[in-house]
């Protein structure tokens, strides 16, 4: 059984020391929800950081 992931939203966001922990609170609360969210550092070298929601489909 595969999963796929369909990009819902993008934001970007500046960085700050427990942004992980929001993301995490966010993924464990609404996973039934068949939503995720990604956290990762914004490519243009800035010191951001870009918040990715998910729609998970199995396929």
């Amino acid at each position: 059984m595969d999963t796929k992931l369909h990009v819902i939203a993008t934001h970007m966001c500046d960085k700050t020391e427990d942004l992980y922990l929001f993301v995490d609170f966010l993924n464990r609360n609404l996973k039934d929800k068949d939503v995720i969210f990604g956290l990762a550092k914004a490519d243009d070298g800035s010191d951001r950081m870009q918040i990715t929601l998910y729609r998970t489909d199995l396929a």
